[in-house]
């Protein structure tokens, strides 16, 4: 006889059925975000230079598309459009790319596709936490490889351990967050060459578009050994309205289809994206601001004793010469002070702080705050 579930005879009862999965796991979010601590403080931050946005943000043509859209209608399932000009752009076809919520939601599907309980996978210690989060969600193992002693990502290392412990995905981004550091995509796919043939490479190039010429992967989309993630939220400046993508062989694009969300991409923001890749001029504005105010965090940080790392994405990483507890304190310092960042939660990185890149406005309030806020943390 199947197991009758028994009537509920108070209103206060909270067993609900979890799997034993879910039981196990934190209900955590792998971000606090700067309108939590807004709250908290019950104050606004006056400048926010933590979340790698891109505050000089979409192309006035994006805006005009997603105010003229018809919110009445759902978004098109299948995001033809998008990904027809994406596909123009790459030099490659629809059946290459699939269309998702952010990076961040393909990668989520992307492990649901490969990863059960007890799956191996493999990523860097410190990298961007969210792929574990969907790892963690589906019951995977991961395998984690340190940071470089250069503050890279290491592919040789990483897809040793692949081999090692038979993963089926490895996760690694160029450029990287939260160094910003980078390596030529012919030295990737050079790299490539001991990727063990059942793993499958996830290549997160959320940065490319403010990374030095060669960054990009030089090989084709239907290569079968890996998928590259791209994102409208940094360069393009449409953080807020969700739109990522990836690029890999139509047969892997075609297992999407079995688990995304079809309407998960709203039609206003389809139709911001593809005004955004149109307009390709503003794009390059857009790339020339963010090498400048890179330039300028990296002369704030010397004119304050600290090291900036070299970067290829739209946040500075800065050393603040001592250990995590310091760094912690000084970003401490800096939120008291109304000015919002980041720093990485893995020792050694820890021992910095993350600048994303600002307005000059911006960029003059984090300069008036941060000799205030590192006198803090050493009195501390």
């Amino acid at each position: 006889m199947p197991h009758k579930c028994p009537l509920r005879i108070t209103t206060d009862m909270t067993d609900f059925r979890l799997t034993p999965l879910a039981q196990s796991l934190p209900a955590t979010v792998p971000f606090v975000g700067p309108e939590a601590q807004e709250r908290l403080m019950e104050r606004r931050f006056d400048a926010r230079l933590g979340a790698n946005e891109n505050v000089f943000g979409p192309s006035p043509r994006a805006i005009e598309a997603m105010a003229r859209t018809g919110h009445w209608m759902y978004g098109d399932p299948e995001s033809h459009d998008l990904r027809t000009a994406l596909a123009i752009h790459h030099n490659t076809t629809p059946e290459h790319i699939i269309v998702g919520e952010g990076i961040d939601a393909l990668l989520g599907y992307l492990v649901r596709l490969f990863v059960g309980a007890g799956d191996a996978v493999v990523t860097s210690d410190g990298a961007y936490p969210t792929f574990n989060y969907h790892v963690a969600g589906f019951g995977g193992v991961l395998h984690k490889v340190p940071y470089r002693n250069d503050d890279h990502e290491a592919p040789k290392a990483l897809f040793a351990k692949a081999a090692e412990v038979d993963a089926k995905l490895v996760y690694l981004s160029n450029p990287d967050n939260p160094m910003g550091t980078w390596h030529k995509g012919a030295d990737i796919a050079t790299a490539m060459e001991a990727l063990p043939a059942c793993t499958l490479l996830v290549l997160d190039e959320a940065y490319v578009d403010t990374a030095p010429k060669g960054t990009a992967l030089p090989l084709p989309p239907d290569d079968p050994r890996l998928i590259r993630m791209r994102t409208f939220s940094k360069a393009y400046g449409m953080a807020g309205a969700r739109v990522g993508y990836g690029i890999g062989h139509p047969d892997l694009i075609t297992a999407f289809h079995k688990v995304r969300n079809h309407f998960g991409i709203n039609r206003a923001a389809q139709a911001g994206a593809l005004a955004a890749l149109a307009d390709q001029a503003y794009l390059a504005e857009v790339q020339n601001k963010i090498a400048s105010a890179r330039d300028t965090i990296a002369q704030i940080a010397r004119d304050n004793g600290l090291t900036p790392l070299p970067s290829a994405a739209n946040f500075v990483t800065l050393e603040c010469g001592r250990d995590g507890t310091f760094a912690k304190a000084v970003l401490d310092a800096l939120v008291a002070r109304g000015i919002f960042v980041r720093m990485p939660f893995v020792a050694p990185q820890n021992r910095c702080i993350r600048i994303s890149c600002g307005t000059p406005e911006n960029l003059a309030a984090f300069a008036a705050q941060l000799p205030h806020a590192l006198a803090a943390a050493k009195k501390g």
